[in-house]
């Protein structure tokens, strides 16, 4: 959805404070001088962001050192001891340990380097009788995909926790200390008696950096170092966020599986609110016309033999009752499913939508077969919904329908001309309407910049 940003949003706001400042710049500093932010280049190495990354990768060693260490002896112990029954409790207790240092790593990973990763899928602990046993979880554990990726990351993760340490302490202590170097040449003859930092030095000669130039060469070079070092920290760091997450998260299928959870719930509830609203419409509507015309029929017939007139007035007026009733139930079924979508397909469906709606709407459909019932019904109503809202708050003038196919998806797309403002926010109706695609695997899109135009496109997957 297209972001708007008007005289109040973020961007006016913020234009609207810089020019207060420049306005009444006295009462802010004193001396009607505008605030400077530093380069980031200058502020970065001393940051909070470097200083948590830099935390991480010297912590990150000695930790993995535990953790490699244990891990391997847990593993050749339970290797070595597999042709006996112990192998097998040794190899889960170390699987589990595993498990207990990934969720270490993960919080250590979430405070220092702000990486939110999800917990792995939990252990399916259930035995042949159904009951949850110590044979049960070590068979859950040794299973588990979960178990072993974590068991690989503790493996590669050694390694590179030595590279990355050995390269930030050697950047760091490089930049810093070439960076302070005057401080040390000053120090150095007063405290040390020395000419400054030897380079070089044997039985004939030796290099010191002692004069004027080579201390500033030394120094620009320090902090040239000392400004690049937090780029190379978080380089380091890259690499073990993308290891915590693809390692120490939840596996694609577990993610899949909870996505398709969440899909089928909306889609019950979705069920159930239309069971809802149909129980609603014939309740109001038929039924109690239903009841109505069989109370006006009962008293015709009562007066039928006394007041002929009065009974056929009273028979007519049920007469349209019936029509009425009908329109009702009719425009009830198409609701639920209509006729025309069944027997002529997308095309002469959408055509029927777009002739009820308030403004003239052109309908395009480029389609070579029909898909699955299912996903014509779902491109039905998102047209169908989607035109509903034209008619009620776009206050347009004119709007458009295309549907065609590109791959594996049917694309829907919908343009109308109106004031725009729409979003895909709590409690709409388009956020309904995208909840619905999202269980099929759909995608609704909505670009609506206020003044308009409105382009909401819609998503779903291709299924003949």
């Amino acid at each position: 959805m297209a972001t708007q940003y008007g005289q109040s949003g973020q961007y006016g706001r913020y234009d609207g404070e810089y020019e207060e400042y420049r306005e009444h710049g006295e009462s802010y500093g004193g001396h009607g001088m505008r605030r400077r932010r530093l380069p980031a280049a200058l502020v970065e190495p001393v940051s909070g962001r470097h200083w948590r990354e830099l935390a991480y990768v010297l912590t990150g060693f000695p930790v993995s050192v535990a953790f490699f260490v244990f891990t391997v002896t847990m593993l050749s112990v339970g290797a070595g001891l597999l042709v006996t029954f112990l192998g097998i409790p040794v190899l889960a207790a170390g699987l589990a340990a595993c498990r207990g240092f990934g969720a270490l790593e993960r919080a250590r990973a979430r405070g220092l380097l702000g990486l939110q990763v999800r917990d792995p899928e939990p252990l399916r602990v259930r035995g042949r009788d159904g009951r949850a046993g110590v044979m049960a979880w070590m068979g859950a554990v040794l299973r588990s995909g979960s178990s072993w990726r974590h068991v690989l990351f503790v493996l590669v993760q050694f390694p590179w926790a030595v590279f990355s340490f050995c390269v930030t302490v050697t950047v760091w202590a490089f930049g810093w200390t070439m960076l302070t170097y005057p401080l040390w040449c000053w120090l150095f003859p007063m405290y040390g008696g020395q000419d400054g930092l030897q380079l070089y030095g044997d039985e004939h000669h030796q290099v010191y950096l002692d004069n004027p130039f080579e201390i500033t060469v030394t120094a620009s070079v320090g902090l040239l170092v000392t400004l690049a070092t937090p780029w190379i920290v978080r380089a380091l760091t890259t690499v073990d966020r993308l290891l915590v997450h693809g390692l120490l998260g939840p596996s694609r299928l577990a993610s899949r599986v909870v996505e398709l959870e969440s899909d089928r719930g909306v889609v019950v509830d979705t069920a159930a609110a239309d069971l809802r609203r149909i129980e609603r419409d014939l309740h109001d509507g038929a039924q109690a016309r239903l009841v109505a015309l069989a109370m006006d029929l009962g008293l015709a017939k009562e007066k039928l033999r006394e007041d002929p007139q009065a009974a056929a007035r009273m028979v007519d007026e049920a007469h349209g009752e019936v029509k009425t009733a009908l329109q009702e139930l009719r425009d009830l079924a198409r609701g639920i499913h209509p006729a025309v979508l069944t027997d002529r397909g997308l095309d002469a469906a959408l055509s029927a939508v777009a002739s009820r709606c308030a403004v003239p709407v052109r309908v395009e459909v480029d389609l070579g077969s029909r898909p699955v019932a299912a996903i014509e019904g779902i491109a039905y109503f998102t047209v169908s919904e989607l035109l509903q809202n034209v008619s009620k708050h776009s206050g347009a003038r004119a709007a458009s329908v295309d549907v065609w196919r590109v791959e594996d998806r049917l694309m829907l797309q919908v343009v109308d001309d109106g004031v725009g403002g729409a979003e895909v926010s709590g409690g709409s109706g388009l956020a309904g309407l995208a909840e619905r695609l999202d269980a099929v695997d759909g995608v609704l899109v909505v670009d609506s910049p206020v003044g308009g135009p409105t382009r909401v496109t819609a998503e779903l997957p291709w299924r003949a």
